[in-house]
């Protein structure tokens, strides 16, 4: 977004109505995220957002005009930075599939605090010395957008399995993340405290950002990431907000406060959800290879395996049954086959839902995504209180793909995963897990659940398992 001229004998006519049409996106922008509360109107959501965006920057374009604040050679390269991000938001929209939004949100968080970060930029170099408020609030955005981009480039890179990305270690990551944050504070109080020495001072709380960015991501694995996305979802928001406290644009401090209102929600609940510390979150403190640290000892007992044909018996002759979907059933790009088992016992009588935890998968709401993407109906989709009282009614519940939020050891104290809220799978008459192989989950202890009387094992890639599943199925109810 660009600047509109202050005029020393106030504000002009122009620049009333501009500040009414920003407002007027800002509405926008509030009406498309009250509509994303539910998949059935999110499209209408989106489009209504769209719009606002839209007549903003018509808007930033009128009054750069009219005020013959620009050139044609900025207009062709305004127009050239529209076209291109309008057609990679177009080509995403059709190429990238469901399974891999959380890398496409990380992108879009890069994206977004980079962007905020170069607008503050410009306007504490461009010009006369800037006041005191104008350092504060773009240098507020210059650090937290750095900090942004190049940490949701790792998350990115992480989640899309890019190996140099995945081997990246960093020894010592307490004394980095507080070692870069020192420097990132200090560069960002003295460009404030010396705005003659601006273009100093702003350079390195930009560089001393982007590398606290990288040591704050780099130490976390892949099961934190619904945190970390959350986090730094907030922290995109909050950079767009203060740009446009900045640049005194209605538009972007109503965007920006949304999306940081929501992040800093969401990272709430998922760091409660997964029963850690927000701070130890922003500390980049989680997540690393002692995670697995304080593992005992197995659980007594052997795995009980199963066949796809058994499963199939099971679940016919149930009057209940809840399926319990992880992180597995993304990676199997499973979810239609999941969906389609579901129509399956629908159509003969058994009740089915959907045990939705918090932080399965790999970004807040990642599961809903997934099986609304495969049109499992919304109120199918159960939450963690209001699904766990019914475990025990269930006849079967069938867990695709999820590990540590299905164990049981959380209950106990001493363990990796001791106090975070599990579904209670455990509490079910029957219990059948479909998992790839015999390893531990993220965690780095054996899944007690596995070890029960009541459950059986079916081993092998989620999607051909669920496949075989509804064939055997078909073969009985036919």
């Amino acid at each position: 977004m660009l600047v509109i001229a202050e005029l020393n004998q106030g504000p002009s006519v122009l620049d009333i109505v501009a500040w009414f049409v920003y407002l007027f996106s800002a509405v926008m922008f509030v009406m498309g995220l009250h509509f994303m509360n539910s998949p059935k109107t999110a499209r209408k959501g989106n489009f209504i957002s769209a719009f606002g965006m839209i007549v903003a920057c018509v808007m930033a374009f009128v009054v750069l005009f009219v005020q013959g604040f620009i050139s044609v050679t900025a207009v062709i390269v305004l127009i050239a930075g529209i076209a291109i991000g309008a057609i990679a938001g177009v080509v995403s929209a059709k190429k990238v599939k469901m399974t891999d939004m959380p890398q496409l949100v990380s992108v879009f968080n890069t994206v977004g605090g980079g962007a905020a970060a170069l607008v503050a930029l410009n306007d504490i170099l461009a010009g006369e010395e800037p006041s005191l408020v104008v350092l504060i609030t773009a240098g507020l955005g210059v650090l937290i957008g750095s900090i942004t981009f190049t940490g949701s480039l790792i998350a990115a890179g992480k989640l899309q399995g890019i190996k140099w990305v995945k081997k990246l270690n960093l020894p010592g990551k307490g004394f980095w993340n507080i070692f870069f944050a020192a420097l990132t504070i200090a560069a960002f109080v003295l460009l404030c405290v010396f705005p003659e020495q601006k273009l100093l001072w702003s350079i390195l709380t930009t560089v001393f950002a982007l590398c606290y960015g990288l040591v704050f991501v780099i130490p976390i694995g892949g099961a934190d990431m619904p945190v970390v996305i959350s986090v730094l979802n907030a922290c995109t928001g909050t950079a767009v907000a203060m740009s446009g406290l900045a640049i005194d644009n209605v538009a972007l401090i109503v965007a920006g406060a949304l999306v940081g209102a929501a992040g800093v929600t969401l990272s709430v609940l998922m760091s409660k959800a997964m029963n850690r510390p927000l701070l130890s979150v922003l500390a980049g403190g989680f997540g690393g290879s002692d995670a697995a640290g304080g593992a005992a000892d197995g659980p007594e007992g052997t795995m009980k395996e199963t066949s796809a044909d058994d499963v199939a018996v099971q679940l016919v002759y149930a009057d209940k049954v809840i399926f319990v979907p992880g992180f597995g059933l993304a990676q199997a790009q499973a979810q239609r086959e999941l969906a389609d088992l579901g129509d399956l016992l629908k159509e003969h009588g058994v009740e089915v839902e959907y045990a939705i935890h918090p932080v399965a998968g790999r970004m807040p709401g990642h599961m809903n995504v997934l099986l609304a993407e495969a049109n499992v109906p919304y109120e199918e989709l159960v939450d963690l209180d209001d699904i766990n009282p019914q475990f025990p009614s269930a006849n079967v519940s069938l867990v695709v793909g999820a590990n540590d939020v299905t164990n049981p050891a959380a209950r106990k104290p001493g363990t990796p995963v001791s106090g975070m809220p599990i579904l209670d799978v455990d509490k079910s008459q029957n219990v059948v897990v479909m998992k790839r192989g015999r390893g531990r989950g993220y965690a780095g202890i054996e899944n007690e659940l596995y070890f029960e009387d009541n459950t059986q094992m079916l081993f092998g890639d989620a999607k051909a398992g669920l496949q075989a599943v509804i064939a055997a199925v078909k073969e009985l109810l036919n």
